[in-house]
């Protein structure tokens, strides 16, 4: 018989050295995979590790990779120390680059005062984005608060409504007439672009958007009385009733903030790589992020090393597609073996692995 015994006191050393020891499984497993798929496991690795860092392109476009990731992932963090389950950061995502890309695409009207905004404009369409992610989120936690119904749900069906309504606004009201019929809203203008670091780059100023929103949630998690409530809420959540923490406000507090962290994404991705709205939008950073939140250690500095090794296995999985003939389902074979070698060390962290014979008593007559 097998069975799992709790550990009297788990290793802090193995703790932090897990998503490490997670990543050299998932590398063992992926030279496995590229051996059976009869392709050179050397080069296959180098595709994944070496070229999305190998020049300043590619670091431009890991950065560009890495941002939505790292922004979704620090809003999930406080969620998931709040133990609020918000799956549906997708769908925020979404709805915050439907609000952006609305708001960007009214500077091409002849508004006065939308004109007025001149260059700042971009900061409106990336608090529209903000806006629209909490929006998203508030209705979980309104059901959630109300009615009592299950975040998880809710969260991730939500998801799949605001898909429909990118496809619809895409395929209708919001279809480019001059766009020779393709689903894409109207390209919107330079003036509503985000800003970028290097000209000729990809990369642009929500790279340090993210730097500073690590900064900000390290020191909100981990310095503020606020903070200390929502962890304690998700750790101890009757001694967090005792000391007086309200439930309802971590609830509405984790998923506002992890909405907005998402929709401020979602406007940055709108407003910056795409430049417009296409049916595309969703490209999966909503879920991937869990496991980057995960994989960091729900740590917003763990979160920033976690983020661009998630962005190395997407550039990876597209470099594999183009240049040795393998599926781009790769990157998401990659996420999934390094959630499931992190949850299983963690497993072996807090519990031993005990084997023995099952024993069974007989009762006499």
């Amino acid at each position: 018989m097998i069975r799992l015994e709790t550990r009297p006191q788990p290793s802090r050393l193995m703790s932090l050295a897990s998503p490490l020891l997670a990543l050299a499984i998932t590398v063992a497993i992926g030279v496995l995979l590229f051996v059976l798929l009869g392709k050179d496991p050397l080069r296959g690795l180098q595709m994944f590790f070496v070229e999305p860092v190998r020049n300043l392109y590619q670091l431009s476009e890991l950065s560009v990779k890495a941002t939505p990731l790292i922004l979704i992932a620090l809003g999930l963090a406080v969620c998931f120390r709040s133990n609020v389950w918000n799956i549906g950061a997708e769908g925020q995502f979404v709805v915050g680059a439907l609000a952006a890309g609305w708001v960007a695409m009214q500077a091409g009207s002849e508004s006065a005062w939308m004109a007025s905004w001149g260059r700042g404009i971009v900061l409106l369409i990336l608090l529209a984005g903000v806006l629209g992610g909490m929006f998203w989120a508030a209705i979980v936690a309104l059901l959630r608060d109300r009615f009592n119904a299950n975040e998880i749900l809710v969260s991730l069906m939500l998801v799949y409504v605001a898909e429909m309504i990118l496809g619809y606004l895409v395929y209708g009201p919001w279809k480019d007439p001059k766009g020779y019929n393709f689903p894409q809203s109207i390209t919107f203008l330079p003036v509503t672009q985000v800003p970028r670091l290097v000209d000729g780059l990809r990369a642009h100023i929500g790279v340090l958007i993210a730097l500073v929103s690590v900064g900000v949630f390290w020191a909100f998690l981990f310095r503020t009385y606020r903070g200390f409530a929502l962890q304690v809420g998700g750790l101890a959540p009757a001694a967090a009733r005792y000391a007086g923490f309200s439930s309802r406000s971590a609830l509405w507090t984790a998923l506002l903030v992890s909405g907005g962290m998402a929709g401020l994404a979602g406007g940055l991705e709108a407003a910056g790589p795409l430049g417009q709205l296409t049916p595309y939008v969703p490209a999966g950073y909503g879920f991937a992020a869990i496991i980057v939140a995960y994989v960091g250690r729900l740590h917003p500095v763990g979160i920033i090393f976690s983020g661009v090794l998630m962005s190395m296995f997407y550039i990876g999985g597209e470099l594999a597609q183009s240049r040795m003939g393998l599926p781009k389902s790769l990157t998401g074979v990659f996420q999934g073996l390094l959630l499931f070698t992190l949850l299983a060390c963690d497993t072996l962290i807090h519990f031993r692995v005990r084997i023995g014979r099952r024993t069974s008593t007989v009762k006499g007559a």
